[in-house]
């Protein structure tokens, strides 16, 4: 089995390591804070102390991190990647970033004789706990033949887009669809509370019609509960947002939906709710229409 290098240990990618280690490879660890590599060294990881001294130990690099500044930071950087890495080697970046910058990193790596795909993910925390994520995959086909049976570890439906930069633009494809589909569940329970009806019954009847949807079972369910703890924070999906909208600004594209869903999510930052969950939109819905005061939910 390959020697696998994980970068980035927050929500997601703990998770993610912890499933490579049951399932038998040999994980070499890094992340900014020490307390993840602590935990995950008790469970079988090895700590490296750079991605430079990272790269060197492993045959496949794996990050997972927040944005692009901080992807390219742990590849190109100070000691990073790229100055520990063999031609031969495959680096899988499963971040969400801009399209442009995994094929900036895909050409830096191919110069070194590094495999490189952009294999974003969705699923939350819940998918990356159960090995259950889709993974939308960006580079070339024998990469992605290699990657395969590490991603088989980490999801579900795995699915290589097409070149370089691919699976990004299917990830801002994706956030598009959630963000709205958030935004239509939060509008649809707001008219049925003011409407003197029953949310949960409105969910339950239109999950049963062409309304239904995996956000309304599960995320409906959730705003429902008046559970807003993050599976995804804010901060991080109205990042994502801001990618799409850069992406439609460098294709020329109207995306209005996407222009009025991210400017929601910065109406919620501003009343400091970046650390809870989009699924928090339903607050600013219900203080709208005065059935909420703004200071009632943390």
């Amino acid at each position: 089995m390959e020697r696998i290098g994980f970068i980035g240990l927050g929500i997601m990618g703990k998770p993610m390591t912890r499933n490579l280690l049951k399932a038998g490879y040999t994980v070499t660890v890094y992340n900014r804070s020490p307390e993840p590599i602590a935990e995950l060294v008790t469970e079988g990881a090895i700590a490296a102390t750079s991605p430079q001294h990272l790269a060197e130990q492993v045959d496949v690099v794996i990050t997972c991190v927040p944005d692009s500044p901080d992807v390219e930071a742990i590849v190109l950087g100070d000691r990073g990647v790229i100055h520990g890495v063999r031609s031969g080697m495959l680096y899988i970046d499963m971040s969400t970033i801009a399209a442009a910058t995994s094929r900036k990193l895909y050409t830096a790596l191919q110069a070194k004789g590094v495999s490189a795909l952009d294999a974003p993910v969705s699923g939350g925390d819940i998918g990356a706990q159960q090995g259950t994520l889709s993974i939308m995959v960006g580079g070339e086909q024998t990469a992605f033949d290699r990657a395969l049976p590490i991603l088989q570890v980490l999801g579900k439906n795995i699915v290589r887009i097409g070149d370089a930069g691919a699976g990004q633009v299917t990830k801002a494809c994706n956030q598009i669809v959630v963000a709205l589909t958030v935004q239509a569940v939060a509008e649809a329970f707001t008219l049925a509370q003011k409407s003197g009806v029953d949310p949960a019954k409105v969910r339950e009847a239109l999950l049963g019609g062409f309304a239904q949807s995996r956000v309304l079972e599960v995320h409906g369910q959730k705003m429902l509960d008046r559970n807003f703890n993050p599976g995804f924070k804010l901060d991080l999906f109205r990042k994502d947002m801001n990618l799409v909208l850069q992406t439609a600004r460098e294709e020329q594209l109207a995306l209005l939906g996407s222009a009025q869903v991210t400017e929601l999510m910065n109406a919620l930052q501003a009343q400091g709710k970046g650390n809870l969950d989009f699924l928090s939109v339903l607050t600013l819905y219900e203080m709208l229409s005065g059935m909420q005061d703004p200071e009632s939910i943390d």
